[in-house]
Formats: C-alpha cells, structure tokens, sequence
C-alpha cells in the first residue's frame, strides 16, 4: 500500500522552490512566511509556502486538511506524533556524535522503540477521530495496514526482545587501588539499605541533602566505554543481538511517514500563527477559489503582516471589504497620503496568494481568482550600479511585468511615475493601464491620477476615507466610491507646523 503526500493531492511532492517570489517584499509576505515558520526552524517549510498552487483540486484537498486540524483532538494527536518524531530526530542526531559503538548502537535501539511507540500511537489516535478530509483519511488508512504489516510487527517484537535481554544484564564493578575489574552479579548483598536504615534513628527533623548532583551527560568516558566494553565480553550474546538488529535496520523509519512528519507541520505552522490573531477577534475563512470565474470578493479583509506586527499592541485592525463583477477587472485606489492605500493593495495580494496555498485567508467571507503568476511594481530605492534614474528605472520594471503578465496573472501597481511630470504620468499610466485591460488581468492601482479611476468599465474607484470633521485624522478605510481629488495635504502640513509660512516663521 502506498501514501502518496499530505500536500498534493494528485503526483505527490513537486519539485521544491528554494528562493522565495521576487513579490514577496512588497506585499510584506517574507515577514508572514518568517513569522509562520519561525519556530519550526528543523522542518525546513518555506519551500511549501513559496510555492503557489495552480490546481483547483490541490487547494480543495488542503482546505480539507486544514478543516480537520482544526478539530482539537485531531491537532493534540499530530502534535503529539510529532513530537515523539523529533525525539527520535534527536537521538539519531545524536548517535552520530557518539564515540564508541555500542552505546552508539544502545541510543539507535531506544530510537526504535520510540519510533514504534510514535507509530502505534498515532495509528490508534486517528482511528478513534471523526476525519473528513481526504489526506488524513488516506494517511489514517496507510498508517493503520503499515502497523498491522509482518515487517513493522517482527521488526518491533525483535527491538523489544533485544531491549528486554539487555535489560536484563547485571554486573558489578570492583574498584580497588586505582584499577578496577567488572564480573558478573552474582547475588552479592545490597548493603545501602542497612545502612541508611542504621543511620535512620539518629535523623532529626529536616536534614541538609548533602547528595552530589551528577550533571546529565549523553556521552560516555573512556572509563565508562572500558567499563561496557567488559560486560559485552561477560554477556555476549545479547550484545550480539544489539549488532544484529542494528545491522539489519539501519533505514528502520518509513519514507512515508517521514515526509508526512514534515509536510503536515505546514498546515499546524499556519493554523498555529493565525490562532493568536483569532483570539484577537480578526476573521479567517476558506475561500472559495475560482480558475475562470474573475468575479471575487472579499469581506472584512486585513493585511496579514499588519496584524502580526500589531499583535501586542492596543491598535486595532481595520477591516476592509473590495468586490468585483461583471467586467471590472481593476481597482484605482486614491486618496490621502498615509491613508492606508498601500496597504490595501499588499492585502489584495496576500489574499490570493494565500488562498492559492490552500490557506485561510484573512477575510470573514471571499470569494477569489485562481492566479498563474503575482506582479508588483512599488518604489524602489535608485541603485547606482545600473546607472538609471528612477524614472527609466520605473518603465524598465513595468515593461519587463507587462511582458510576462497573462490574462491569468494578478498585478499591483504602487504610486507609479512619481518622479517625473504630472503630464508623463498621466499619459504613460493609461497606456499601461490600457495593456493590462487588453489581458482581461485582475490588477489593484494605487495612483495620485483620478483620472485613471474612471477609464472604461473595467475600472472600479476606491477612495482612502478620512475623519470629516478632522481631515488630519486617517480611518485607513478604503471605501466604493469616485476619486474625489482630496489629497488632504494641507491639512496634514498644517497639524505638524510645516505650511509655507510657519516654515519660513521658523527660519526666521
């Protein structure tokens, strides 16, 4: 019987992507994914999260999982395995830095009972919970036959019976003028405890504990090593059996489980990362995923990376909603400066990355696009190696995106042009914006040019709202509305004292 992968439901593993999207920075997903894998450091999980999923049945198996995890029970039981797993990666670890080969090989069998003990307990923990999705179930099925197999039951009743002769071994060691032999126990008195209970009548209320605290050590001296050297000669038979076992096993853990080990760490990561902001009060839903339909919608939506970073702090999370029908295809977002445009637009991102994943979103309810491929274009810093100015360095970029953009793809364009004329911008941005409606693209455009809010049909106008009666003040909510041309930065010069004439009031 065979397992194929916890991840896909289809060809098993693909092939792993080991550099993260070249999006990833501007829509702040390098600090999701950090956050999220932070403390599972030895799985090695950012190659699952840097690679987007383009198969509608694989995101559906995912969300099947992540359903099932949720249930307590179920996420006690993996955690539990996995736990047992990591003490086994330990010991293993461990014997490699060991030094002398029967205690090498006295670790690898406590290994083994412990990989059993891992196995069989999960076999039975999965058996007694109500699964759905189609991953666990054929794990669980997997699990169980590999459990019942005649290999893995004469390959743990050999580990025990080798356990339980070593446990078995007795020996006393004799020390005497510097020089110590080992023989066999043969039975001799234990006079410790007629001494303790000797010394028992003249103990009087509570004593200073004067027992020397030995630091633990998983190495051994050479002392110790000569020590088990002479038992092996003194019992060599089940010392032999140890060699046997070792020799016979090597390879004692199945592939399978071990990748599973590994890969479902990527659903617990994620479900382990978003249950803090859960508490918090923030929404997370499964979206429903479309490969043709364009029409999406998202409810109550946040920038995942926001939130995290806000986690401790007293500043709430404001929600914001976007949709889009029939044939619109691009939201201009316009507004005030610091008003939370940018923000919305990394959230437009995050959203179907994430959802291409398999994960839930940040979201009380959506509803999106199946993506092939994420473009962004935000400022970037000028880089005087390539000896282009920031403008040309603008059109470079944004002609290199449009090349590679397929009616499937999704593209976030951030305050392009900034740096040249108002005019330049104008006519560039709606040529640009022209190309992007020609590839019937999904595309979220912050601008500082009303303009391009109402181009044609495909355009939908979203605004930054301020508070009405304090222009100053931002309520980072990014509203359904035409531009309205408010920039609000007077207001804003005038609540830090930085108008024209108080300016020049200072200089004074």
């Amino acid at each position: 019987m065979t397992f194929r992968c916890i991840l896909f439901s289809k060809n098993g593993i693909q092939d792993e992507v080991m550099e993260q999207p070249v999006f990833f920075s501007d829509l702040n997903m390098d600090q999701v994914i950090d956050a999220i894998t932070a403390s599972k450091q030895e799985y090695n999980l950012k190659p699952f999260f840097y690679a987007s999923i383009h198969d509608i049945e694989t995101i559906r198996y995912r969300q099947e999982v992540m359903r099932d995890l949720e249930d307590k029970t179920v996420m006690t039981h993996i955690k539990a395995f996995a736990e047992r797993m990591r003490t086994v990666r330990r010991y293993m670890a461990m014997v490699e830095k060991l030094d002398f080969d029967h205690h090498k090989k006295g670790w690898i069998l406590e290994a083994v009972l412990i990989y059993y003990d891992a196995v069989t307990t999960l076999s039975l923990d999965l058996g007694s919970v109500d699964l759905k999705s189609r991953g666990l179930l054929a794990f669980r099925e997997y699990v169980t036959h590999y459990v019942h197999s005649q290999e893995f039951q004469s390959f743990t009743a050999e580990a025990k019976q080798v356990k339980k002769e070593l446990s078995e071994v007795k020996y006393c060691v004799i020390i005497q003028g510097g020089k110590f032999k080992v023989k066999r126990y043969e039975v001799e008195i234990d006079y410790s405890i007629d001494v303790e209970k000797t010394f028992e009548k003249f103990k009087q209320g509570t004593v200073k504990d004067y027992m020397l605290k030995l630091p633990d050590r998983t190495g051994m001296s050479h002392i110790e090593a000569k020590i088990l050297e002479f038992v092996t000669r003194l019992y060599p038979d089940p010392f032999a059996a140890l060699d046997r076992f070792c020799a016979d096993h090597s390879r004692f853990m199945d592939e399978a489980i071990q990748s599973f080990d590994r890969e479902i760490q990527f659903y617990i990561a994620y479900l382990d990362f978003i249950a803090d902001l859960k508490r918090r009060g923030l929404p997370f839903c499964y979206p429903t995923v479309t490969p043709a339909n364009r029409e999406s919608y998202v409810y109550d939506g946040f920038d995942l990376a926001l939130a995290h970073a806000l986690r401790h702090s007293e500043k709430s999370i404001v929600l914001n909603d976007f949709f889009l029908k029939d044939q619109e295809r691009i939201i201009v977002v316009t507004g005030p400066n610091q008003g939370g445009k940018t923000t919305f637009a990394r959230m437009f991102g995050q959203l179907h990355y994430l959802s291409g994943l398999g994960c839930p979103v940040p979201g009380r309810e959506a509803r999106l696009f199946l993506f092939d491929q994420i473009f962004t274009h935000f400022e970037m810093e000028e880089d005087i190696r390539n000896l282009r100015g920031k403008f040309e360095d603008d059109l470079i970029r944004i002609h290199d995106i449009i090349t590679s953009t397929t009616p499937n793809s999704i593209l976030i364009v951030n305050e392009i042009f900034a740096s040249t004329t108002l005019q330049d911008a104008v006519f560039l941005s709606k040529e640009i914006m022209a190309r992007v409606m020609q590839l019937d693209a999904l595309c979220v455009w912050v601008t500082f040019i009303d303009e391009l809010s109402s181009m044609n049909g495909k355009t939908v106008s979203m605004v930054a709202t301020v508070v009405p009666e304090d222009p100053t003040i931002r309520i980072f909510k990014i509203v359904r509305k035409p531009a309205d041309g408010l920039a609000y930065a007077l207001s804003l010069a005038q609540k830090h004292r930085l108008t024209n004439e108080e300016i020049k009031e200072r200089i004074k």
